[in-house]
C-alpha cells in the first residue's frame, strides 16, 4: 500500500511539497448526477423556474468552486486553474453534471474538478428544492486525470 502523502513520519496532517516536482500540463474530469422526477427535469429544462435558468447558474457555480477549492479542503494547493468548465446535461432521471479543469503546475487538478461537481450538483439541488426535496446527488467521481508523475489515468 503507498504511504499516504497528507500525513507526516509522525501522523500529522500537512500539505505536500510540490517544489521539486516539475511543472507539467495536468488536466483532471470528474462528474456526478442529481436524479429527480420527470416533473423536476422539465421545470429544470424549462428555464421557467422561479430563481432563473439553473443549468446556467449550476455551471458558473462549478467554475467559480474550481478555483476556490484551495480555501475549502485543507491541504489542497492553490492553483493558477488555466481551463474550468462545468456541463449540466439532461440525462435519463435527471442531470448529469461534468466538470473539467486544466492547469500547468507542479500538482494535479482532481480535487477542483471534484469541487466543480459537487458545488454544481448542490447548486442544482438548491435552485430546484422547492419543487422536490428528495432529489438524491449521486456518483460524485473522478472519470480522468492526466499528467504529472504517476501519469495519466482513466476510471
Amino acid at each position: 500500500m503507498s504511504k499516504l502523502t497528507h500525513i507526516d513520519d509522525t501522523g500529522r496532517a500537512r500539505m505536500v511539497d510540490v517544489s521539486e516536482k516539475a511543472s507539467t500540463t495536468r488536466e483532471a474530469v470528474a462528474e456526478g448526477f442529481l436524479r429527480m422526477t420527470a416533473e423536476t427535469l422539465g421545470l429544470a429544462l424549462s428555464g421557467e423556474g422561479k430563481k432563473g435558468d439553473v443549468r446556467a447558474v449550476a455551471e458558473v457555480a462549478g467554475v467559480m468552486a474550481a478555483k476556490r477549492t484551495s480555501d475549502l479542503i485543507p491541504m489542497c494547493h492553490p492553483l493558477a486553474i488555466t481551463k474550468a468548465e462545468v456541463r449540466v446535461e439532461p440525462a435519463e432521471g435527471g442531470l448529469s453534471v461534468t466538470a473539467r479543469v486544466k492547469t500547468t503546475g507542479q500538482t494535479g487538478v482532481e480535487m477542483e474538478a471534484l469541487t466543480a461537481a459537487s458545488v454544481a450538483l448542490l447548486t442544482l439541488y438548491d435552485m430546484l428544492k422547492a419543487a422536490e426535496k428528495g432529489m438524491v446527488i449521486e456518483t460524485v467521481r473522478l472519470v480522468e486525470k492526466t499528467g504529472g508523475k504517476s501519469g495519466d489515468w482513466r476510471a
